[in-house]
């Protein structure tokens, strides 16, 4: 089971951004597939979130949630499907290895559409790069800072950073880019990584506004943004409990160095996520049929 070629993302197609609601698909089943952690249960938590969301909207006969890290795996989940179609939407932030190879392969997907034999699957694009997540970004933003006008404001967006894959930071360059173009008056809107240049750790050097928003742009709230980044930041000495006792998110605004500093849990959390999901559906349908 492997398809040996990267799947390139589709192609680019007007998108709905919650305007629409989807028609029912009684005969079709929904996988969301996740990364998951062998070290941090909460890293699969978003997705089964979404997915039970998902459930009760009653769209799909089916929702399953698959993993790499964690059960059911990917092969796995195959197994669960009993409908005629089946839509499989990644719950990552990105594309990139994950979501071109590693996906596809474990899945046994050869293309945008591929008949498996039992059913016909669906591959969408990843749920980071739907437009609409720069909505959820400043919703995030707003929610953490209520109050605190974005003219006495910056606001970074944050990721992990690497050099293995240029995917995983051009998301983030494309979203600042957006919310700069948006003019909703930020004092600064900036990148920043947890490995590369621009580092997060560099936080008080790179901003200039007496407020600093940081949001994660994460699909969940794992060992990152809740150890790794508070340690980056200068809110805690060193990583502490573990992410279920953690309430770092819960002690805004931070005082530090004569700035106040607004920390967001991780933009994956957002409970319309599970509507970003549908608009990919959605997208993905609107692209197949103008390719038909």
């Amino acid at each position: 089971m492997g398809a040996s070629r990267a799947i390139p993302p589709l192609p680019h197609h007007p998108t709905t951004a919650f305007s629409n609601p989807m028609n029912p698909k009684p005969d079709s089943a929904l996988i969301l597939v996740g990364h998951g952690s062998t070290l941090n249960p909460d890293s699969s938590q978003p997705t089964h979130d979404h997915a039970d969301t998902l459930r009760r909207m009653g769209l799909f006969r089916e929702v399953h949630c698959a993993f790499w890290k964690e059960e059911p795996s990917m092969r796995e989940v195959l197994r669960m499907v009993d409908c005629p179609e089946v839509y499989i939407v990644p719950n990552f932030i990105s594309e990139g290895y994950f979501t071109q190879n590693v996906i596809p392969r474990e899945l046994g997907l050869t293309g945008r559409t591929t008949d498996l034999g039992r059913f016909r699957a669906h591959y969408t694009d990843p749920v980071g790069i739907h437009p609409s997540m720069t909505k959820l970004l400043l919703k995030r933003a707003a929610e953490v800072a209520p109050g605190v006008p974005p003219s006495e404001s910056s606001l970074i967006i944050v990721g992990h950073g690497t050099g293995l894959n240029d995917n995983s930071t051009k998301a983030i360059k494309d979203q600042v880019a957006l919310i700069k173009d948006s003019n909703l008056g930020f004092a600064e809107v900036i990148d920043a990584y947890m490995e590369e240049p621009p580092l997060i750790a560099d936080w008080l050097s790179l901003t200039t506004a007496p407020n600093v928003i940081v949001v994660p742009f994460f699909i969940a709230d794992g060992l990152h943004s809740f150890q790794d980044i508070p340690v980056l930041l200068g809110v805690e000495a060193e990583p502490t409990a573990a992410a279920s006792q953690l309430d770092v998110f819960r002690r805004n605004p931070y005082q530090m160095h004569g700035r106040q500093l607004y920390y967001s849990s991780a933009i994956g959390t957002e409970p319309l996520l599970a509507e970003v999901m549908l608009d990919q559906i959605m997208a993905f349908d609107a692209a197949s049929a103008s390719a038909a």
